[in-house]
């Protein structure tokens, strides 16, 4: 292999890129965090004297956010108030020499401060901007303010979460923000693609809503198809059975028999041949419908082992299964060291532990920038002096004037 190939190939896949980042607690910051764990360059713009809200967010570790270090690592902070003509202008300036720009404020808000896609595009055409929002850019909803519960709420979401006969439920992860920050990524990139190919940039139109709706599966195609609205199924799946929980003697198995062929399997196993003969679970369809006789016959045999015992026995006839971790169990599960997915992130003179870019190339994930999240304002001075050629007598009258 050529060396200067080499060279090229072991580069992070996206250094050169130049990415604006105007958002603020995880939508916005996820995707830009993912577009740094590539190799961009992030520069990450914020109120003075404020910055981003997720700063104020616990749990924290030598007075850092924990939640905040979690999702901005890799990135430079710069202050700017935008409501100032000069702090939109340095933004504007900043986007002649950026490639991408990412912002998360509700819709009308970057036109307020001139930085909205049509301004920005007519200064540099390259550019791709991604809006991220609750609603979108259009229809009725648009301008409502949206957290992540309230768009799993609105999407249908809770409402196929939980256990049945009992309220609905939050998913314990914010799912409609990161589904958002995740497309936003794609689309970002397919937009990128084409921008180098053709000088012209994009606006792309990113609602937390719009992902988490793609995201329900098969949901709407069962309630259009049969009429009838799901409900929540606790761990159960609505057209495969067994494949769900089940309580063993000191905690719990997750079971995923998909096919009749490991049905037959899990019966030998759990010894109850007998339920495999059984007309009511000759197949999958069966197994559906009458999936709370199958889930008593299952549970008392599950409750007279251990899960150890379980899991060694399952794996060695072939059948899915594991256990279900908790946050100790996982961070210490084997599977998860091997592949590196967790690791300690410098924050301010201690550590944090924080989970890493899932993307493996050619069995290598990418070189994480082993910088934290930065402090607020930690780059303004070196990002407008090194980009913009600001000397120091107009950054201390900026500062002064609260600009920056």
């Amino acid at each position: 292999m050529p060396a200067d190939f080499a060279r090229v190939d072991q580069a992070p896949l996206l250094e050169g890129v130049r990415v604006l980042d105007f958002t603020r607690v995880l939508a916005g910051p996820y995707a830009t965090m993912v577009l740094a764990d590539l190799g961009a360059e992030v520069i990450k713009v914020e109120l003075p004297g404020h910055g981003d809200e997720a700063r104020n967010f616990g749990p924290f570790i030598a007075g850092v956010s924990a939640y905040y270090a979690s999702v901005n690592r890799g990135k430079k902070s710069v202050t700017l108030d935008l409501r100032t003509p000069r702090g939109s202008g340095l933004a504007m300036d900043l986007v002649e020499r950026s490639d991408v720009l990412v912002e998360n404020f509700r819709p009308g808000s970057m036109a307020r401060f001139g930085l909205d896609y049509d301004r920005v595009s007519a200064r540099n055409p390259r550019l791709v901007y991604a809006s991220i929002s609750g609603f979108g850019q259009s229809g009725p909803y648009s301008h409502r303010p949206a957290y992540d519960v309230i768009v799993q709420a609105m999407s249908g979401l809770a409402s196929i979460t939980g256990l049945p006969g009992q309220p609905p439920v939050r998913v314990g992860s914010s799912t409609a923000d990161l589904s958002a920050a995740l497309f936003a990524c794609v689309g970002l990139l397919a937009a990128l693609a084409r921008a180098r190919e053709t000088g012209r940039g994009r606006h792309l139109d990113v609602s937390m809503l719009d992902c988490q709706v793609a995201l329900l599966e098969n949901a709407i195609a069962r309630y259009d198809v049969n009429g009838q609205v799901p409900g929540p199924l606790g761990s159960r799946h609505p057209a495969i059975t067994p494949f769900q929980f089940f309580a063993a003697a000191d905690g719990w198995v997750v079971v995923a028999a998909g096919n009749d062929r490991l049905f037959d399997r899990l019966c030998q196993v759990l010894g109850r041949p007998e339920l495999d003969e059984d007309a009511r679970f000759a197949d999958n369809a069966a197994r559906t419908e009458n999936h709370a006789e199958l889930e008593s016959e299952l549970n008392a045999a599950f409750a007279g082992g251990s899960v150890d015992e379980w899991l060694e026995r399952l794996e060695k006839a072939g059948v899915p299964c594991g256990p279900v971790n908790d946050m100790a169990d996982l961070v210490g599960d084997p599977q998860v060291r091997s592949r590196g997915l967790i690791r300690r992130q410098p924050c301010d003179g201690e550590s944090v532990a924080v989970p890493v870019s899932p993307l493996r190339f050619a069995g290598e994930a990418p070189e994480i920038d082993p910088r934290p999240a930065p402090a607020l304002g930690e780059h303004t001075e070196s990002v407008l002096q090194e980009l913009l050629g600001v000397d120091g007598d107009e950054l201390g009258s900026m500062r002064r004037d609260g600009v920056i």
